[in-house]
């Protein structure tokens, strides 16, 4: 694998679930019986990845004991003949191996991503949003940039699909410079939340980019935007000066479950998708007699 590291910015506050964020990291609240980073972890597990690099706040300590090991917990189960539950907790902290680094101060993605440099070094990696879950049937989204990446020279893919043109304005807009394969464009330009009437396409930036390491680089050097904050988009335009940077529209349903409908659809199409839920939960929404 050309790629090895997966990098998941978990560091915000999680402002638009509060009051649960108060005392729960946004990224651990659940999705049925696993927290929302979860599904990411093993997304990009599937698609090869082998270690992680999360970027956490301080107190955000929920994210890292529920990767770790607990054999006295472990023990507890067997002594109670509860071998299944032992067995799946003690899968959950040795399926890859972990990183964690602080991100004292939160001034953007840009400086979340940066954090991860002297983990990752001159590695190729992958970046997932700590709160954006996809739901797939053969090939991960990760999997596909992945191949879209090595396809491209190992240079940088930026993960997205096309979304309604009236509502691209929530997203960064891709400004294609040409399309060079099916769902791989080669860009010129990223708009940010553009009116609908201006954007140059409907092909959205979702959450999720592969990067050499020269990404690094341009962070460095990347001066405070919007926010006062070190905004990723901004590292990508620089580096789009200096070498290809590519869009793939990928394969796979994306959920923003940092938006609180977006969650609710997570939970409900999953639940659809477990054999152990999905009839109860149709039985459930047919007595509901909704219109």
């Amino acid at each position: 694998m050309s790629v090895k590291f997966a990098v998941i910015p978990c560091a915000g506050h999680g402002t638009r679930f509060l009051p649960i964020t108060k005392g729960v990291p946004k990224e651990m609240c659940p999705i049925i019986d696993k927290p929302t980073l979860d599904y990411i972890v093993e997304e990009c597990i599937a698609g090869g990845i082998e270690e992680f690099v999360i970027i956490v706040s301080e107190g955000k300590d929920d994210i890292k004991k529920y990767y770790s090991l607990d054999e006295a917990y472990e023990k507890e189960l067997r002594s109670l003949g509860k071998d299944k539950y032992a067995d799946l907790i003690h899968k959950i902290g040795t399926k890859a191996k972990f990183h964690y680094v602080t991100q004292h101060e939160l001034l953007g993605l840009g400086h979340a991503v940066l954090q991860a440099k002297e983990v990752v070094g001159n590695e190729n990696f992958v970046v997932c949003c700590g709160d954006d879950i996809c739901l797939y049937e053969n090939k991960t989204p990760v999997a596909q940039l992945i191949e879209a990446f090595e396809a491209n020279g190992e240079n940088t893919v930026v993960g997205g699909q096309t979304v309604a043109h009236e509502n691209i304005n929530k997203y960064g807009s891709m400004d294609v410079k040409r399309q060079v394969a099916d769902r791989t464009y080669e860009l010129k330009g990223i708009v940010e939340k553009p009116d609908p009437e201006v954007a140059p396409s409907d092909l959205a930036s979702l959450g999720k980019w592969v990067f050499n390491s020269k990404i690094f680089d341009e962070l460095e050097k990347t001066p405070r935007g919007k926010g006062g904050e070190i905004q990723l988009t901004d590292a990508i335009a620089s580096l789009m000066k200096k070498e290809p940077v590519y869009f793939y529209d990928f394969v796979g349903k994306r959920y923003d479950c940092g938006d609180k409908l977006g969650y609710l659809t997570a939970i409900i199409d999953v639940a659809l998708k477990r054999d152990d839920l999905k009839e109860g939960v149709k039985a459930h929404i047919k007595s509901l007699n909704l219109d």
